[in-house]
């Protein structure tokens, strides 16, 4: 059960760059339901109208490449022609897959690092100046590989560590004008493409869920609820922070030394 009002985002606008799929429709559909209208932005045509015909009659489906600023702008322009100033831009759109570094194409490397980090950038610096100000909030979607080395994501662990740094940085330039730039750091989430590559079997799932604190995968709601307070006047003092939604993934491995019910009181 939510914490926030019906109507909390009713009169914002929010872009959502990678709102088609996952995490970020999770993202926008939640800020519709709070009132917002709502623009989601992907590579395909086809799935940027679906995903704003699931979101609703408030929604604008998007097409752009976000590593093509001049695309990526375009479609910025479009959703603040249509809706107004942007109160609320998500930048989630990522690549990935599983290689050793030595089995890794440069191209291979380069992509994910265009996709994460200067798709991130694009979608900021395009829309700076068509945000409503002071007020206005954006939100990168980044990773714990950022800050915990994972071998056989040498290209995101350093697109998302980019992604941090540049939050922080866009945090202490544009706060003088009351834009805020915060993060969040999800874990294993179910159900989203990220986790069906990573940890592609019920076998390794389970396993997976057993290093975790909280003993299981994140829901999208519970990411969708994050980018929520994030926006909401709840965070109005928050910026240049990362958010980890994760269960207590990053922590390190939960697994207990002593045996399943060793550090259990009884």
């Amino acid at each position: 059960m939510s914490a926030f009002k019906d109507n909390l985002l009713a009169g914002k606008t929010a872009f959502i760059a990678g709102g088609t799929s996952g995490i970020n429709l999770g993202i926008a559909k939640r800020y519709a339901e709070l009132g917002a209208k709502v623009a989601v932005a992907g590579r395909n045509p086809e799935k940027a109208s679906n995903a704003a015909a699931e979101i609703g009659s408030e929604a604008l489906g998007l097409s752009c490449d976000v590593r093509d600023y001049a695309a990526t702008r375009a479609a910025l322009e479009e959703a603040a022609g249509k809706f107004g100033p942007l109160d609320i831009v998500v930048s989630g759109a990522a690549g990935n897959f599983v290689a050793p570094a030595l089995a890794m194409s440069a191209n291979g490397f380069r992509t994910v690092v265009d996709i994460d980090l200067n798709g991130t950038f694009n979608v900021f610096r395009g829309c700076r100046d068509l945000l409503r100000t002071p007020g206005a909030a954006l939100i990168a979607i980044t990773a714990g590989q950022a800050v915990k080395p994972a071998m056989l994501q040498a290209h995101v662990c350093a697109a998302k560590a980019g992604i941090n740094q540049l939050i922080r940085v866009l945090a202490m330039e544009w706060g003088p004008s009351g834009v805020r730039v915060n993060g969040i750091s999800p874990g294993p989430i179910a159900g989203t493409e990220g986790m069906a590559r990573l940890s592609p079997t019920e076998a390794s799932t389970r396993a997976l869920a057993a290093r975790i604190p909280l003993r299981r995968y994140g829901e999208i709601s519970e990411v969708a609820e994050s980018a929520v307070f994030l926006v909401s006047d709840s965070a109005r003092y928050v910026t240049g922070t990362i958010l980890d939604c994760d269960g207590g993934s990053q922590l390190g491995d939960a697994r207990d030394p002593l045996g399943e019910q060793g550090l259990q009181p009884g």
